[in-house]
């Protein structure tokens, strides 16, 4: 507990774990975060509420990368620093506030769609007097099929680790048969909100499932073998020995590396290159750590 005040968390507390954090985050992103949730946590501000600041903050930093003024282009920058400063917060606030909610984390991942929604389309505006279509065509299949099962398996990859290192109450991870069966279970004209969250999020974990068929078999195995959910010590260490290494790869394929390449692209006057590295080098790591987990699960779950 912190020393200023009783009823608040420490810094580390607001943290999901240092294995899944990179330096970045650790050293800038988070403690920004931290000091920002602490100032909401006193005025009382819901994380959700946090989250839809950020929404707007990214999507007007998208807005700031259309025009070739270097200046709005920093300017843009700035705003989406901060939108992931608030992305961070978001979280933190919610564990030192005890107002964690799932739709929380379905909100989180809108926050981000909308960014690079907006990046991708402001970049396109800008590249189609001299590309035409075709940036129009890159930047959809960068934005619609690349970066998006990048963050997925990311996300569910972080996940799945947090879930072995600190079971089902430290983890996130979700299950596309229960979310349909409370899906079905909701009426459109009692509460038409969050069954609508819920038919994306449930198509959302549906995909993270079906990219990680040998995690599914080994998850399956282990509820069968341990309904009670207490997994032996000795193979949740195996599991995040074999995991650990990986997390690196899952932090590149989250914000802060294609952030820094999309900065770069746009302040040198070349936001091409960015869907360009999204499509080209991000999808080398992706398929690098699919494979690289996918075997983990496997070799874990022949062993059982």
């Amino acid at each position: 507990m912190s020393k200023d005040k009783p009823n608040e968390f420490s810094f580390s507390s607001t943290l999901k774990s240092l294995d899944t954090e990179e330096w970045l985050d650790l050293h800038f992103t988070r403690p920004l975060g931290y000091m920002w949730a602490k100032f909401f946590n006193r005025l009382g501000i819901h994380p959700n509420v946090v989250t839809i600041i950020s929404i707007f903050l990214g999507a007007a930093a998208g807005a700031l990368f259309y025009p070739e003024n270097i200046w709005l282009n920093l300017l843009g920058v700035l705003l989406l620093v901060w939108a992931n400063i608030y992305d961070s917060c978001d979280g933190q606030l919610a564990r030192l506030s005890g107002k964690k909610t799932r739709l929380g984390r379905v909100l989180d991942g809108f926050a981000g769609d909308v960014w690079f929604f907006s990046i991708y389309v402001f970049i396109s505006l800008r590249l189609t007097p001299t590309w035409g279509i075709w940036i129009w065509i890159l930047c959809s299949v960068a934005g619609f099929i690349f970066h998006g099962k990048q963050a997925q398996l990311a996300d569910y990859y972080r996940n799945i680790h947090l879930f072995f290192l600190k079971g089902e109450g430290g983890s996130e991870l979700d299950n596309s048969t229960k979310l349909t069966k409370e899906y079905q279970s909701i009426s459109w004209n009692e509460d038409f909100i969050w069954k609508l969250f819920l038919y994306f999020y449930r198509n959302y974990t549906r995909s993270q499932e079906q990219m990680t068929p040998q995690f599914q078999g080994l998850y399956a195995r282990l509820k069968a073998q341990y309904p009670d959910g207490n997994l032996p010590q000795e193979l949740c260490e195996r599991f995040c020995e074999g995991s650990r290494p990986l997390m690196k790869w899952t932090n590149i394929l989250t914000f802060n590396t294609r952030a820094i390449v999309l900065y770069l692209s746009v302040l040198v006057g070349q936001p091409w290159t960015f869907p360009a590295f999204e499509i080209s080098i991000l999808t080398i790591i992706f398929i690098y750590m699919r494979l690289k987990h996918e075997r983990l699960c496997r070799e874990i779950a022949n062993s059982l």
